[in-house]
């Protein structure tokens, strides 16, 4: 199918820049800046939505007080992410300014995608921007974060903001064209379908000086979005009007398509945020029942149980090969399921009283790899 046809549903886009696009001789570009920008607003003219993902802050602010990034501690690294996160922002707000256009800033940590309250109401705060005509600019909150919070690169959350404002596609604007099956390839590989061991080998290595991210960390995102049924692309930040280019259809970058059909927003929550508490295992005939016809999960199903939780809390689920297969939100604690596993659902109430549910897990409150 031509790429043009794959794009022409897209509405919402989230834009990830590193820093290396944004930055020259390691202080913030007011050029690049700029010419980025303009790229965006002819997006935002042609009425896509669009929702900028941007590194830089700690670049900005080694360059404003003349430290050398490469030699700091993590308090250090906090503290100039805070100097330079406003030059950074200041720098986005006049260029937008200048085409007529303001911006808002989100500064986000992973405990922001995995508490549930905390994620609605970031895309709360993601849609009325959009709504208002404001472009929502985002970043890890790098001044505060700690390693227990921290996404680590701006791929992965770029990957996260997607699922929070539900984007259509993710374009990660890098120094390379792509993603190529061989460093001896002349040109990247124009589609990818599916994250393999191949591919993930493939995109071994490090980042840029000025950055955290290297094709690795891209391949992490892809593999998110894949999973969620949307579409990401890599391309050259290099390359002029590349978003412009990116959405007439050019086969210009890497396009990363996923399913056919996107997951739901809570399903999307359930996969790649909500944090697991235990583990379920199941037979194979309560195995091919979620996989193969989308059915809830029935204590009848259930082999055994590991680890602690309570109604309304996360289990991963395993089949009888220790091979995991999803994850979902259960309806009972890890108490009453160790007595009720195994069981048909009209023992249930026998055992556990009057309160009780038909399934272990619902179908909505499940996902399956």
């Amino acid at each position: 199918m031509p790429r043009k046809e794959l794009l022409k549903n897209v509405r919402r886009i989230v834009v990830k820049v590193g820093s290396s696009m944004i930055t020259e001789n390691g202080v913030i570009s007011d050029s690049r800046i700029s010419n980025l920008v303009s790229d965006i607003v002819r997006l935002l003219r042609l009425r896509y939505e669009v929702v900028l993902v941007s590194s830089g802050a700690i670049s900005a602010g080694a360059g404003a007080l003349n430290r050398k990034r490469e030699f700091l501690t993590i308090p250090e690294k906090q503290a100039l992410a805070a100097v330079g996160q406003t030059i950074l922002m200041n720098e986005y707000r006049r260029c937008f300014l200048r085409e007529g256009y303001d911006v808002g800033q989100i500064l986000l940590t992973e405990e922001d995608v995995k508490n549930r309250s905390r994620f609605l109401n970031a895309r709360h705060t993601f849609n009325s921007l959009l709504k208002m005509n404001v472009v929502p600019v985002v970043n890890e909150n790098d001044s505060v974060a700690i390693r227990e919070i921290k996404f680590g690169d701006n791929d992965t959350l770029s990957a996260h903001v997607a699922n929070i404002v539900e984007a259509d596609l993710l374009i990660i604007l890098s120094d390379v064209k792509g993603f190529y099956h061989d460093l001896n390839d002349p040109d990247p590989m124009e589609t990818v379908y599916e994250i393999t061991d191949d591919v993930r080998r493939r995109a071994g290595g490090a980042g840029s000086v000025h950055g955290t991210g290297g094709m690795a960390t891209k391949i992490k995102a892809a593999e998110i979005i894949i999973r969620s049924g949307e579409k990401m692309v890599i391309a050259s930040g290099r390359e002029e009007k590349i978003l412009s280019r990116i959405m007439k259809g050019e086969k210009t970058g890497t396009l990363f398509t996923g399913r056919d059909r996107s997951l739901s927003s809570r399903k999307r929550w359930i996969a790649f945020n909500m944090k697991t508490g235990g583990r379920v295992t199941i037979d194979d005939g309560a195995l091919k029942a979620l996989v193969e016809k989308k059915k809830s999960l029935l204590a009848s199903g259930v082999l055994d149980v590991a680890g602690k939780f309570e109604l309304g809390g996360a289990v991963e689920i395993y089949d009888s090969r220790g091979v995991l297969v999803g994850k979902g939100i259960v309806n009972y604690t890890h108490r009453e399921l160790q007595l009720i596993k195994g069981r048909k659902t009209r023992e249930i109430k026998d055992i556990l009283g009057s309160a009780y549910f038909d399934e272990v897990i619902n179908r909505d409150d499940l996902i399956t790899y």
